[in-house]
């Protein structure tokens, strides 16, 4: 059906009447509902010692595998540990580990991979070595890692990070590639521009949309990566309460007391999910092909 003048001159003039934040969200609802969702589980860890009835690590074995109740609104665990408690405070571990990873895992990538974009002699090298790391599976060379290192938080996000690295190397050796070839970065090596930079005020921020992109799926995969390892007993100490660890004291009483292994494991599902819709959204967001049809 043809629009005339008229007709779509009304509709833009309704579309500047409306709030911009209305206006966004009817753009971008998937987004806005990621952000939400994301937004909620970081207050909920942020806020878990005022949010959290019981002490986390305190034991009643006399309360042991208590069902839901007033008292405990998720339950017991085999301990006698409330499992609400814990899944609050375990949603700090999991968030930290999958920003640390994704920060850390973009950092190292982007060195090294502008490094092998923009020297040829060391592109062959290093990318040897990034083939030679992907050719690992990922939860072996973290369950390898975990074996040699003290278990801890920090050793848990270089031991997920490690395997990421390789992906975002070749992520941006590949920009790299693409915008060293642009006539504005030819101009300004003909100009005398030191490399640095060039790097600084030209390279890296053509890398910042897509790596952003990336890092929130990177994200992801690393609290479900942690959630493999603690559930392994290869993660943090069990003493520290992450959503893994959670469902790993768990499975042995799963019959007995399901809730331990389901509240964990469902906000863990919907902060994955909150962190892929973030992702997704960012994508559709940054990317102007897309952009324009939105």
């Amino acid at each position: 059906m043809d629009v005339t003048l008229d007709q779509l001159e009304a509709r833009i003039a309704r579309e500047a009447r409306r709030p911009y934040l209305l206006r966004f969200a009817t753009r971008h609802p998937m987004l806005v509902l990621g952000l939400a969702l994301l937004l909620a589980m970081l207050l909920a860890a942020l806020l878990a010692p005022w949010l959290s009835p019981h002490d986390p690590t305190e034991m009643n074995v006399v309360q042991r595998l208590k069902p839901a109740s007033a008292t405990y609104l998720f339950g017991t665990d085999a301990l006698g540990r409330d499992i609400l408690s814990r899944t609050l405070y375990g949603a700090r571990v999991s968030l930290l580990v999958g920003f640390c990873v994704a920060l850390l895992s973009v950092a190292v990538g982007i060195v090294i991979g502008t490094v092998a974009g923009f020297s040829r002699w060391a592109d062959a090298v290093i990318m040897r070595i990034m083939d030679g790391m992907m050719a690992i599976p990922g939860i072996l060379l973290a369950v390898a890692l975990m074996t040699l290192m003290q278990a801890s938080i920090q050793t848990v996000v270089i031991a997920i990070a490690l395997p990421e690295i390789p992906r975002v190397v070749r992520l941006v050796r590949s920009l790299v590639l693409t915008i060293r070839e642009q006539p504005y970065i030819q101009a300004a090596e003909a100009m005398g521009t030191r490399l640095p930079v060039i790097l600084a005020r030209h390279v890296v921020p053509n890398l910042l949309t897509p790596l952003i992109v990336q890092a929130s799926f990177i994200c992801a995969s690393a609290m479900i990566f942690e959630a493999y390892l603690s559930f392994l007993g290869a993660g943090t100490p069990p003493e520290v309460p992450s959503w893994g660890n959670i469902m790993a004291d768990g499975r042995s009483v799963v019959q007995l007391a399901f809730g331990v292994i389901l509240y964990p494991g469902l906000f863990l599902g919907f902060t994955v999910l909150a962190v892929n819709l973030v992702g997704d959204g960012l994508r559709d967001l940054l990317d102007p092909r897309i952009a324009k049809k939105l």
